[in-house]
């Protein structure tokens, strides 16, 4: 212990005899290191804010949507062909035992009219479960109910951007009316803010009423009984797979679909929006740390340099120390340390200021970081690691240096 320790005091003297010389030097593994723990940060708040907006719109997930079209060799994408109805809920119903609770919506796009103020957004016709199910609370009133459908009323809940570009800030929207379309609608809620969904799309950014009023007086019955997406909970975490699993059976069942047909419909899970995401985000975060890796590699050769021009020009110290009893084990040790110190407080260096740029990004720009104490544990490992493989050359031929020929090196 006592070896290493006085080696590393020698080192210490050494490399702050050529300050500028080794501050050069550590460049690469403190852009290296840094930018590393930048995109570490980075990443994993990304994934951290995905699955905030998963949670945010509910728990135990999943929905059905339409399927894709083929028409005449044309094939339109996903939701093309309207194939849900409703009579599709009532399948789910009788045939899935794991759905709590289900909910289904119609979707469209209207100009909202409030005296002399307008906003375009999108329309949704939904039930009562809606908001139960995607756990969503409301900022001030009620959400429609069972009555609201049967008498198909003209009332409306609105998005906290929808009432913040209709009405003053901060009053109460409660009671005031709306036009859609030209049709008078009574305000009965307004919703909590809840952010972006997973798909980028502004959650807040809605008016929700009635599905038979939607139907009814606004959208028309070109198709009677249609459903454009159908949300359901399962009864816990654990059954959301064989609740999907249900839910397509029912629906193959009520749509009659041939054992060997294709299904004109899709079952997804909220996770699977996470897990997406999260991998297309890991990808990048990889990408951009392999480009960073480069830095340290760059950063490395840069060590191995500086030691071998260290160990030259100290040829004669090295012999004058082998000549007073230096093993060779003495001399590798010291170059060894030397290297490795030099890396070490590179990547010491490197992470606060990953950290610190870190949290300008977060201020600044908005985007949401963690740095977590594993990333700074293996960033300072693999800076220690660089010092040991690309230090190792120089110390080993330093203390394989002839003593006689060092003693005679000018």
């Amino acid at each position: 212990m006592e070896l290493y320790l006085t080696a590393f005091q020698q080192a210490i003297s050494a490399l702050w005899a050529y300050k500028g010389r080794t501050l050069l030097t550590m460049l690469g593994i403190v852009i290296g290191i840094g930018t590393i723990i930048v995109m570490v940060s980075i990443g994993q708040g990304a994934n951290q804010a995905i699955q905030d907006q998963i949670n945010k719109m509910g728990t135990n997930l999943l929905y059905a949507i339409s399927g894709s079209s083929k028409k005449g060799g044309v094939r339109g994408g996903h939701g093309s062909q309207p194939s849900l109805r409703l009579k599709d809920i009532d399948a789910i119903r009788r045939l899935c035992p794991s759905i709590k609770e289900i909910s289904y919506q119609i979707n469209g796009a209207v100009q909202s009219v409030a005296e002399n103020k307008n906003w375009g957004s999108p329309l949704q016709g939904s039930v009562p479960a809606y908001a139960s199910i995607t756990s969503w609370t409301l900022q001030e009133g009620e959400f429609i109910n069972d009555r609201h459908l049967k008498t198909v009323a003209n009332v409306a809940v609105l998005g906290s951007v929808v009432a913040e570009n209709l009405f003053e800030p901060g009053s109460s929207v409660v009671g005031r009316k709306i036009r859609l379309k030209n049709v008078p609608f009574t305000v009965i809620g307004t919703l909590t803010s809840k952010g972006r969904t997973p798909d980028g799309r502004d959650a807040d950014d809605v008016v929700i009423i009635p599905y038979t009023t939607a139907v009814r007086k606004i959208m028309g019955r070109a198709l009677p009984g249609m459903v454009h997406f159908i949300l359901v909970s399962a009864h816990s975490k654990e059954l959301v797979p064989r609740a999907k699993w249900e839910m397509e059976i029912a629906l193959r069942q009520s749509h009659r679909i041939p054992e060997n047909g294709d299904d004109d419909f899709i079952v997804g899970t909220l996770d699977e929006f996470a897990d997406a995401a999260t991998e297309s985000t890991a990808i990048m975060r990889l990408l951009l740390i392999a480009v960073a890796s480069i830095s340290l590699v760059v950063g490395g050769i840069g060590i191995m340099n500086i030691m071998l021009v260290t160990v030259t020009e100290r040829t004669r110290e090295i012999g004058v120390r082998m000549a007073i009893g230096a093993r060779e084990k003495d001399i590798l040790t010291q170059f060894l340390v030397e290297s490795i110190t030099m890396s070490v407080v590179g990547g010491i260096l490197g992470t606060v200021i990953g950290i610190a740029t870190s949290r300008v990004i977060s201020e600044i720009a908005g985007w949401p970081t963690i740095i977590s104490p594993e990333s700074i544990v293996i960033a300072t490992f693999f800076s220690g690691l660089i010092g040991i493989f690309f230090g190792f050359y120089p110390a080993r031929k330093a203390s394989r240096l002839d003593p006689i020929d060092a003693l005679h090196h000018e």
